[in-house]
């Protein structure tokens, strides 16, 4: 009788970084089953000055890879729009977002948003709806309070998927 193959849990961190909020899920992975684990978001003072707002999501976040130690991590990438100070800003809080658990040991990988979208509803153009239906569908017991949380599902649904060639490309950059 062939041995049973060996199956290893992988625990993942997906964050959707945002000055206000932001937002992130940790799902379990098992060969191909996701298992949803917890979800929330990080949110800061607006009447706080921009450095305090950054402490505050880099405190939170440490408090989820405290909680949860995850072994992997992934966030989303910036776009770019219109406005060049919204884009720096939210730029400054991506780089937490990445300090966080980059500074736990973890390897952090990183997904444009039109990716997380095709990854996890089959268009890169979905809409939150969609996301959330199908969030719905791939993680049943996830119900997640805010736009931000649930995309930090999707996020850690969409590394869960790519892990194999984002984790290549991590080890080839060292």
């Amino acid at each position: 009788m062939p041995a049973a193959p060996i199956r290893n849990t992988v625990r993942i961190l997906g964050i959707d970084p945002g000055l206000r909020r932001t937002g992130w899920g940790v799902i379990d992975v098992e060969g191909n089953r996701l298992m949803f684990i917890a979800c929330g978001s990080v949110e800061t003072r607006e009447t706080l000055p921009l450095a305090g707002r950054l402490v505050a999501i880099h405190e939170g976040l440490s408090r989820v890879l405290g909680e949860f130690n995850p072994i992997e991590a992934a966030v989303e990438q910036t776009f770019v729009n219109k406005d060049g100070v919204a884009t720096l800003k939210l730029g400054q809080a991506r780089g937490v977002a990445m300090l966080a658990p980059a500074m736990c040991g973890i390897s952090v990988a990183e997904y444009a948003p039109n990716q997380v979208k095709k990854t996890v509803v089959g268009a890169g153009h979905a809409d939150k709806n969609q996301i959330r239906v199908m969030l719905g569908v791939l993680l049943p017991k996830a119900d997640p309070k805010s736009a931000d949380a649930a995309d930090a599902l999707a996020i850690a649904i969409t590394h869960a998927h790519h892990r194999q060639s984002a984790n290549l490309k991590i080890a080839v950059a060292r």
